[in-house]
């Protein structure tokens, strides 16, 4: 179940939420704040890594240190890395050693060149300086079960064995402790080198994990999925559900005009609400009755524990927009910036079934943070998942929401016939006795009075704003013009509060 229940009304009635603290509905894991970074465009090289900054933006490391102090400030908790569609080719060996040594070679996903100047080990400290756990994404497409099994022992090993002595020898004494580790990335895909079908992915999915949890019993598999509802993800989990955790999925919303672009976020919802009755139905292991006269049935898991579902890809992206082969760095509008405050309402009502998310991707390709050789600037998408971070942990909290919806053109089109879209968007927490409780008010003309079912009045509300009534759809950030922003304010609790159009406000008070 989620945690919103929605019932439409007409525009003229009063909207309304109603929420209990007590009613919690499932723990909220922090890993659905997690980044990814990819050797695509500008996110390694110009964005985490600039060496040669000429304005001295760059550690001894050579890692940009404004971007890592936005990183810090959004508390990312994982980082997937190397990718991505860049992964399929991807040797990692050639990212390790001295680095006049390391190869470069012709990039195939976005057709580029790889340096490789930056790897395993630069990654690896990069974390730890912004404070992120790793997570690895193997090559299932030129690489092998054995490319793969020395990486695990390069990360992981510490006995005295050819890789981890290796990893020593580099430097780095100490294990790295790499907990999660991606079965390859849209293998399912055409653009993929190496391309598999659903049959001869699982069979090899198998093996792989099995070789790799035998290597290092402590790590945890991610499956390599679709979009959450594809005969993909129902045939790989039931095949592979007893030798994974976690089971990814991808999705991007996206829409030319503004309606279409909000609506479209609603498809990742029922992509998280399908996928999670697949696992539980590929967790299903039917047998006849011992009694052959009967027609009972007995059912039994075929895993112990139930995987969760990581969402590790996620983002507004229009391709059409912003190119992956030429970079991919989307101009983000506050539509969008609202479109990603939407993304995480959901993540947050879903999370019994979220155990974690990634936002593709973290710097420069369709990102939040956008590097220049002068600095850092922030696109109206950051300040949405500033404050969830912040504030939006915990227990995911029941909620019932009484407003008018959106009836109009929706992308895909398959949503307008399936989900209502709602002009109000909830979702809200409770941690250490803090109620938080974020709203999205997607509506392009009216700003909305709502009743707070829950909120006593005289209650002191700590209230964030991002966009609002002087705003329109189409405004945006750029370099030394960050218009877009949060705003604080208080607000004593008295009747009903009103959301401004196009906005989307977090309301916070002590329980």
């Amino acid at each position: 179940m989620t945690t919103l229940t929605l019932l439409s009304v007409e525009e003229e009635d009063t909207p309304s939420i109603s929420l209990n603290a007590a009613n919690t509905v499932a723990d909220i894991n922090p890993l659905i704040y997690g980044g990814f970074t990819e050797h695509m465009g500008r996110c390694i090289y110009g964005g985490l890594y600039e060496p040669e900054n000429p304005n001295n933006l760059s550690d001894t490391n050579g890692f940009r240190t404004d971007v890592i102090s936005c990183l810090q400030e959004l508390r990312v908790p994982v980082v997937r890395y190397p990718g991505g569609n860049f992964c399929a080719t991807y040797r990692w060996q050639d990212g390790i050693g001295p680095r006049d040594k390391r190869p470069s070679r012709p990039e195939l996903a976005w057709e580029g060149l790889e340096p490789n100047s930056f790897g395993t080990d630069e990654f690896m400290e990069w974390c730890k300086v912004v404070g992120s756990e790793p997570y690895l994404c193997l090559n299932m497409g030129t690489g092998t079960l054995e490319d793969a099994m020395a990486w695990v022992e390069y990360c992981n090993g510490d006995k005295d064995t050819y890789y981890a002595n290796l990893r020593r020898q580099n430097g780095h004494e100490k294990p790295y402790g790499v907990k999660y580790w991606a079965l390859g990335n849209e293998v399912w895909g055409p653009w993929q080198v190496e391309q598999n079908s659903k049959e001869d992915y699982a069979k090899k999915a198998i093996q792989w994990a099995k070789a790799l949890k035998l290597l290092d019993p402590s790590i945890k598999l991610i499956l390599c999925g679709k979009d959450g509802y594809s005969d993909w993800d129902r045939y790989t989990l039931q095949e592979c559900i007893r030798w994974i955790d976690m089971h990814s999925i991808h999705y991007y919303s996206m829409g030319k005009i503004h309606y279409p672009n909000i609506s479209s976020v609603y498809g990742a919802e029922r992509a998280i609400q399908v996928c999670s009755s697949l696992i539980d139905l590929a967790r299903c292991e039917f047998d006849l009755s011992p009694f052959p006269d009967t027609e009972r049935i007995i059912t039994k898991p075929k895993s112990k524990t139930r995987p969760t579902i990581c969402f590790d890809e996620w983002n507004v992206w229009d391709p059409e927009r912003a190119p992956g082969n030429k970079g991919g760095e989307e101009h983000y509008t506050l539509s969008d910036g609202l479109a990603v405050a939407i993304w995480l309402n959901i993540f947050v009502r879903n999370a019994k079934d979220l155990g974690m998310a990634t936002i593709a991707q973290s710097v420069n390709v369709i990102a939040p943070l956008m590097t220049t050789p002068r600095g850092v600037w922030k696109q109206t998408t950051y300040f949405p998942l500033l404050l969830f971070s912040k504030y939006m942990r915990g227990r995911s909290v029941a909620v019932h929401t009484r407003t008018g919806t959106y009836k109009g053109e929706t992308w895909p089109e398959w949503i307008e016939s399936t989900i209502p879209i709602p002009k109000l968007d909830v979702s809200a927490a409770v941690e250490e006795g803090w109620m938080s409780v974020t709203v999205v008010n997607s509506d392009e003309e009216k700003s909305l009075s709502t009743a707070i079912e829950g909120l006593k009045d005289g209650t002191s509300v700590q209230v964030f704003t991002v966009g609002g009534e002087r705003f329109q759809a189409a405004d945006q950030n750029s370099e030394g013009d960050e218009k877009i922003s949060i705003k604080e304010t208080m607000w004593q609790a008295k009747g009903c509060y009103t959301f401004e159009r196009l906005s989307f406000t977090l309301l916070r008070w002590k329980l």
